[in-house]
């Protein structure tokens, strides 16, 4: 029998055969025993379960439906591509829709990054730059060139040698021995700078710091065994950490010192997030790799792209030089026609624009809630925010794992959740609550999502 969408759902017949046959992602048992929620239905920010109850997508699906829920012109787009040619692998071929996605690629991106490599995800488009990284230095005659910097609790990926680059002990501690040579310096959280040891009282001054730590960790490792610096333009992970003033040109300046490649990892960022179609180009800086995924097709095909420079695809283009490394399904005809009609509606709806234009609204309503006792910090860039939990807002005391577990998952989530606010209560780092909808909405929306936020955090506060 086929599966019909459409049909009629017995949702507890349905949760029971997920307890015996689905294997969620990042998920608890917890989460399985108690009745894992069925999603059935999106239409713009919204997305619907199994009984009919509607909530606001307040993470667009998981920073990837940039466009909203239920844009029937990308399906229509993919269907069209899959009648006329359904499959073809980009290994020694090509067909008409990946070549047309490169080149506006391409003329989205700053500076030279003139070469798409495609993907079908985020940890795989890290995969390639790192990879890349490593052949592009053997070539150039510098093979010990072969290290990665990353920052702390930074959120790279879990394949293998992604998981190296990322930043979280915890999301690493089972898969050890990892692929050697990933370090750490300091991240931007300027809210915690006095326990990072870096300048509390001077932004600017600070984003010096925390880039100069990536020096300082070049010159210890040796410059000669560097191969790349990964850094998010907004890091995700910990909550929100927006680049300070500055921080990113002298990055870039110590990268080119050291000969060291600067990856921006635009998994999240790229596509809108930021308000413009590469985070790196809103922020002012040129890397010499981008990665990317989610919001490229605005979910609707799974999709990844890193964005190469001429000069690190320089050595490649040479018939003796072949990067051996490839994905059955990148660049999948379907994935690239959606991609299309999705950058489409981005040009026709203005939604960069719109995100520009928004962002200080969404910011302002966000900040609105400092004065509930546990909200510590609001922070984010677009309409990428994260609100920081403590436990005291006078000296930034933040909760023990037992507390941030009760108050995020045991709390936070399932009250937001019944309120009508899918978000995400995240304790990689210290605890907060991410913030990152479909680019669509406006400062209606941004008052709705403040209420339930207030009404479910001020209840927290009175009792955690």
């Amino acid at each position: 029998m086929s599966f019909d969408p459409a049909a009629a759902v017995d949702v507890a017949a349905l949760q029971a055969s997920a307890g015996k046959h689905l294997w969620p992602h990042f998920t608890s048992r917890k989460v399985l025993n108690d009745g894992i929620p069925v999603i059935t239905r999106g239409e713009g920010h919204m997305i619907y379960d199994a009984q009919g109850k509607g909530y606001i997508d307040g993470l667009a699906g998981l920073f990837v439906v940039n466009a909203g829920h239920g844009r029937d012109r990308i399906v229509q787009a993919a269907a069209k591509q899959m009648k006329q040619l359904d499959f073809m692998p980009i290994w020694s071929y090509a067909h008409p829709a990946a070549i047309e996605l490169a080149e506006r690629l391409a003329s989205y991106a700053p500076g030279d990054l003139n070469r798409v490599f495609f993907t079908t995800g985020g940890g795989e488009a890290v995969e390639t730059a790192f990879k890349l990284a490593k052949h592009y230095f053997k070539l150039k005659g510098k093979p010990m060139k072969h290290k990665v910097i990353s920052r702390s609790v930074a959120y790279h990926g879990t394949p293998q040698g992604a998981l190296t680059i990322t930043g979280i002990p915890d999301m690493k501690k089972f898969y050890e021995p990892l692929t050697p040579g990933g370090f750490r310096v300091p991240n931007t959280n300027f809210y915690r700078a006095d326990e990072m040891g870096g300048p509390s009282d001077d932004l600017e001054a600070f984003g010096q710091w925390a880039a100069d730590r990536i020096e300082e960790m070049i010159e210890f490792e040796g410059p000669e065994t560097v191969a790349a610096v990964f850094l998010e333009p907004v890091q995700n992970s910990g909550g929100c950490f927006p680049p300070p003033p500055g921080y990113f040109k002298r990055v870039r300046e110590i990268c080119d010192k050291h000969d060291v490649l600067l990856v921006s990892d635009e998994v999240i960022c790229a596509y809108g997030r930021i308000g413009d179609f590469f985070a790196c180009k809103a922020l002012g800086y040129t890397p010499d790799i981008i990665t990317s995924a989610k919001g490229i097709t605005s979910g609707y095909v799974p999709m990844g792209a890193a964005i190469v420079s001429d000069r690190v695809y320089e050595p490649f283009n040479d018939v003796d030089n072949t990067f051996y490394h490839g994905i059955t399904f990148a660049g999948h005809p379907a994935a690239a026609a959606a991609a299309l009609e999705n950058f489409d509606i981005f040009e026709e709806e203005k939604l960069n624009e719109r995100v520009v234009e928004n962002s200080p609204l969404f910011r302002a309503e966000l900040e609105k809630l400092l004065d509930i006792d546990i909200v510590g910090d609001v922070r984010g860039e677009g309409y990428f925010f994260g609100i920081e939990l403590v436990k005291d807002k006078t000296t930034k005391e933040t909760f023990n794992e037992e507390e941030s577990n009760r108050l995020l998952r045991d709390y936070l989530s399932p009250h937001l959740w019944d309120a009508g606010l899918y978000c995400r209560a995240d304790d990689r780092g210290d605890p907060v609550i991410q913030l990152a909808p479909p680019l669509t909405i406006g400062p209606s929306e941004f008052a709705e999502i403040g209420g339930i936020l207030r009404s479910v955090l001020k209840d927290a506060s009175s009792k955690i």
